[in-house]
């Protein structure tokens, strides 16, 4: 097996949102904000080389949607999916399953494309695409609060493409999962998200996806305002750090710019950042 991180792109988004009640006074330590009070943050992915497959988890928001859409987001940089892919020696025909951690915008846009004549349709054509079952339902019958982040044309168009395979299950850890990693399951953000568990030359690495989404994020009352059960994810993070600092988890980190892949430490004031890696330089 090979991890190789896949850089989608990177915006901006409002730092209260991303961290709730906390006052912008403390986040703002660890993700500086512009004069519009937004933080940068990326989308980055992993890909999986192991043997015949090629595994990609979460895709980035891609470019299909509106320059009005995009404006909100204040992309920045040059880094995208393709370029990414191309880098690592590999093309979007090559990846053999597309695992989404949930379906929000940002980590699974980029899965559907339009084509020439403006239809929707998978941008990986030889892909298996995995959602979790209730989630799927969740995302499909959006409530209120997340209705803004789940887009029709980013999740109906993988339903119709008959590529879509659903896992079932209800257990803080999913077993016997016909992927080559186990799934931590939150519910704090959104119901059912996953978060894959990768045993990779002798250490255990988890992409840690919007329960951990910047180094910033690792205080338990760090919340994102965005969470539909912000309670519960507290106690997801606390049980979550704890098990992780415990056993020397190494944690993949989707959306810090500055941060792909990060330890942990014990300190007085609960679990915080050990040292900051690159998975290129720790393996």
């Amino acid at each position: 097996m090979e991890l190789h991180p896949i850089s989608c792109g990177n915006f901006k988004l409002d730092g209260g949102a991303m961290f709730g009640v906390v006052p912008r006074l403390l986040w703002e330590k660890t993700n500086p904000a512009d004069a519009k009070n937004r933080i940068e943050m990326c989308s980055r992915s992993l890909l999986i080389e192991d043997g015949n497959r090629l595994i990609l988890i979460d895709t980035g928001m891609g470019n299909k949607q509106s320059e009005k859409f995009f404006s909100h987001y204040a992309r920045w940089g040059d880094e995208n999916l393709d370029q990414s892919l191309r880098q690592k020696g590999f093309h979007r025909d090559d990846i053999t399953d597309v695992f989404f951690t949930h379906l929000h915008f940002d980590h699974c846009g980029d899965a559907i494309k339009r084509n020439n004549m403006g239809i929707l349709e998978p941008s990986f054509k030889n892909a298996v695409f995995w959602s979790h079952e209730n989630h799927w339902q969740w995302a499909t019958q959006p409530n209120p609060r997340e209705k803004a982040s789940f887009l029709s044309e980013n999740i109906l168009p993988i339903e119709e493409s008959g590529q879509l395979q659903l896992l079932k299950g209800e257990d803080f850890l999913l077993e016997d999962t016909p992927l080559d990693f186990d799934i931590i399951l939150v519910n704090g953000h959104t119901e059912k998200q996953m978060l894959p568990v990768l045993k990779y030359k002798g250490n255990t690495l988890v992409f840690a996806a919007d329960l951990i989404p910047t180094v910033g994020h690792l205080p338990i009352p760090y919340v994102m305002g965005y969470d539909t059960r912000p309670l519960l994810t507290m106690e997801e993070k606390y049980k979550f750090l704890n098990l992780a600092c415990e056993n020397n988890f190494l944690l993949f980190l989707e959306h810090d710019p500055y941060s792909e892949l990060i330890s942990l430490k014990q300190t007085e004031k609960g679990v915080r950042l050990g040292k900051t890696h690159t998975i290129a330089n720790f393996f």
